[in-house]
């Protein structure tokens, strides 16, 4: 019996990699303005999900996880891309710079699991108050 589980989570673990997944970094519009301090920042901490310069890495090619990668990439870029900028109205980027430090001021971004994984996406509190004074200075 467990052999049969076995032999069947196996087969279908082989198939899903056969399931495409779209993992894309569409060429950028235009840099966010930001000073090169802030933007070593962000590419560091936020450009894997919020623009087109992801790092894929190898188990983002990985069933199911690539498929989970590849959704929250998107989500994440639909909500906020710094690829874009340009892009974004005055109104939504004021909203955007609001919505930056507010995330990054609760400590929900970046994305508890995102920093385990990449342990050097971790803001310390010299990386927070440049994002603080650039996102509240910028508007």
């Amino acid at each position: 019996m467990y052999a049969k589980i076995t032999a069947a989570v196996i087969i279908a673990s082989a198939a899903a990699q056969f399931v495409p997944v779209e993992r894309t970094n569409p060429p950028v519009e235009a840099e966010v303005p930001a000073p090169d301090a802030v933007r070593a920042i962000l590419r560091r901490s936020c450009y894997d999900c919020h623009s087109h310069e992801s790092r894929w890495p190898w188990y983002a090619h990985v069933a199911p996880i690539s498929w989970l990668i590849a959704h929250d990439v998107d989500e994440a870029r639909d909500h906020l891309n710094f690829s874009t900028w340009n892009a974004y109205g005055k109104r939504k980027r004021v909203k955007n710079f609001e919505e930056i430090w507010e995330e990054v001021e609760k400590g929900e971004m970046p994305l508890w699991f995102y920093v385990s994984l990449h342990p050097d996406a971790r803001l310390s509190e010299a990386d927070k108050q440049a994002i603080h004074a650039w996102a509240t200075g910028a508007h």
